[in-house]
């Protein structure tokens, strides 16, 4: 069972410099692409984490021979597009990327698999994945008919087509399509449906699809997407690849620096970054930090002074938490919008994060699409993480100046980043 963690202000503004672990996002698409190559390929720089090993893990159940030959280095002989095993029950855990990443890789197949997780991924949207998929020659199905996991889907292969997809609910469901896109008997072209959600998570599959060598290209005006089938993937300068620092991460400890005035430098990111996620720190820019953009690297410095901000956070909506632990500490009240896609991924966070923000003290309204977090001094108190990483991670920022913040089931954080508390213990310098 797992204990509470008590986080220890910082006796001082930290100044330092950190090195991450590489990009969930990053490397199970990695994983994904690396299957579908004819040949062995070796991820460099690769996250070691829960979510990641879900996805490995599945991949052998599938049986790709993979390898892990140190901790952040994976090994997968690519099988050109074939999956090997006629059948599997693959476990995703809570991990939305494997969920909606291995249910369209199992399409290609030739048999019966069924995907499956725990109960909050029962909850998590899938039905327009399969609504995709089944035009495009599959047989996919919610067993329990809510549209959400255990998924099966009788596989012979995928014949190409024209499908639509909605944009508003995951931006994985469209991620998840085009990766397998090219494996299939002919062209595929996916109309997005309604507003895109975290669209630079699409441009990130897009830009890995090219850099494992196939061919993909938005049309009219990014509300649909072409890709030219049957391709052969294979990475385009050899046989590794390397894996970026995650920026997701990142957000934590630039945020570390504008709550307590401080200088961090994350080394492994850069301006051009896969990641949309990097432009948080122009959130942070705005709100009153000095940013300086280096050539391997980011540096953010907080200056005493913070001025809230009203952001459509859409498009980086896995830092919105982050700037939701960094609100209070502002002189003027913060708007978050175009996050209600956020209600459905590991917890509601919307709810959750006005709910914890009040228990500490802090005025919170809540919205549909976001939040209006409201200057003020959190006080003391025991954060509930409702099992999701991303929480437990922003909240721990607010215990760097405030005293008696404490993480309720800390061990949640294994699912992106096992040694966050640890890297978090580097700025005290």
């Amino acid at each position: 069972m797992s204990t509470s963690r008590p986080i220890q202000p910082l006796f001082a503004p930290p100044d330092a410099c950190v090195e991450l672990p590489g990009s969930k996002s990053i490397t199970n698409r990695a994983l994904l692409l690396a299957a579908l190559c004819n040949y062995r390929v070796t991820i460099t720089h690769a996250l070691d984490s829960e979510d990641t090993q879900v996805m490995r893990d599945s991949l052998s159940r599938l049986g790709f021979s993979t390898e892990q030959p140190q901790n952040d280095t994976f090994v997968i002989q690519g099988e050109g597009g074939r999956i090997p095993a006629t059948g599997a029950e693959l476990w995703v855990a809570n991990a939305g990327t494997a969920a909606r990443f291995l249910t369209a890789l199992v399409a290609l197949g030739k048999g019966t698999y069924r995907i499956d997780g725990t109960p909050r991924m029962r909850q998590r949207p899938i039905q327009p994945l399969l609504d995709a998929l089944n035009r495009l020659g599959a047989e996919a199905v919610s067993e329990l008919g809510t549209g959400c996991p255990p998924v099966t889907v009788w596989a012979n292969g995928l014949h190409g087509g024209e499908v639509s997809v909605r944009g508003d609910i995951s931006s994985q469901f469209l991620s998840a399509l085009m990766m397998v896109a090219p494996c299939a008997e002919h062209t595929v072209t996916i109309q997005v449906e309604g507003v895109l959600v975290s669209a630079p998570f699409v441009q990130m599959t897009l830009s890995m699809m090219q850099q494992f060598g196939v061919e993909a290209k938005w049309e009219e005006d990014y509300c649909r997407i072409v890709v030219p089938a049957p391709q052969q993937y294979h990475i385009v300068d050899g046989t590794t690849y390397h894996v970026e620092s995650d920026a997701t991460a990142a957000s934590y400890f630039f945020a570390a620096a504008a709550i307590t005035g401080g200088r961090v430098c994350v080394r492994g990111v850069t301006r051009n970054s896969l990641q949309g996620d990097i432009r948080f720190v122009d959130i942070l820019e705005q709100m009153g930090c000095a940013v300086r953009w280096l050539p391997d690297a980011v540096e953010v410095t907080g200056t005493g002074m913070l001025r809230g901000v009203d952001v459509n956070m859409s498009d980086i909506s896995d830092t919105f938490i982050t700037l939701a632990v960094v609100a209070p500490f502002a002189h003027s009240p913060t708007r978050i919008r175009g996050v209600e896609h956020a209600r459905y991924q590991e917890s509601n966070r919307v709810s959750v994060v006005a709910a914890e923000l009040r228990k500490l003290g802090i005025d919170v309204e809540e919205h549909i699409d976001g939040l209006t977090i409201y200057p003020g001094t959190p006080q003391s108190g025991v954060v509930q993480t409702y099992n999701d990483h991303r929480i437990a991670m922003a909240f721990a920022l607010i215990g760097l100046r405030v005293p008696g913040i404490v993480i309720a089931d800390p061990e949640c954080v294994q699912k992106t980043f096992p040694n966050f508390f640890e890297k978090l213990q580097e700025l005290e310098g």
